[in-house]
């Protein structure tokens, strides 16, 4: 073969492989002439392309790092309960809750405050309405509770559903 032929071999050699690589879409279930993709959008709830989103994140304190089984449920109980009354209405488009452990040193403490936690996560425009949602969820957390505070933390977010 000549020095020639090598390169354009390996040309066609990696076209080729790459051409395995991409499957093609699949059509989607039950639905004739639709095709799967990786995104799925097509209601202003989940756009082509998010830009202008942020990721917000939430963190209520639940209850004791070692409280007893009772409490512990009740504790839970009680964070689903002021889920679907306060945080699902204000996002109804999706949301996600994680289980974390938070502490905190109180003044003078010799030893930490432990503390079983839920982390709140939701992506959304970055508007006033929604701004004005999030901190409507904060302070019903901490007037239901007496909490001092409820952690926020945001992030820009390009998002795609």
């Amino acid at each position: 073969m000549s020095v020639f032929h090598r390169p354009l071999l390996s040309i066609l050699a990696a076209s080729a492989l790459a051409a395995c690589a991409s499957p093609a879409p699949a059509p989607a279930p039950g639905v004739p002439g639709t095709v799967v993709t990786a995104a799925y959008h097509g209601d202003a709830a989940r756009p082509a392309e998010g830009r202008g989103w942020v990721r917000t994140e939430l963190y209520f304190a639940t209850g004791q790092w070692d409280a007893s089984p009772e409490d512990t449920a009740a504790s839970e109980q009680r964070w689903l309960d002021f889920l679907d009354r306060e945080v699902t209405p204000r996002f109804p488009s999706g949301l996600s809750v994680l289980d974390v452990y938070g502490q905190w040193l109180p003044p003078g403490a010799d030893t930490p405050s432990r503390l079983r936690s839920k982390e709140l996560v939701v992506h959304h425009p970055d508007t006033p309405e929604q701004a004005a949602a999030i901190e409507a969820i904060r302070t019903a957390w901490k007037r239901e509770t007496g909490h001092l505070s409820v952690l926020r933390s945001q992030l820009h977010a390009d998002v795609s559903f």
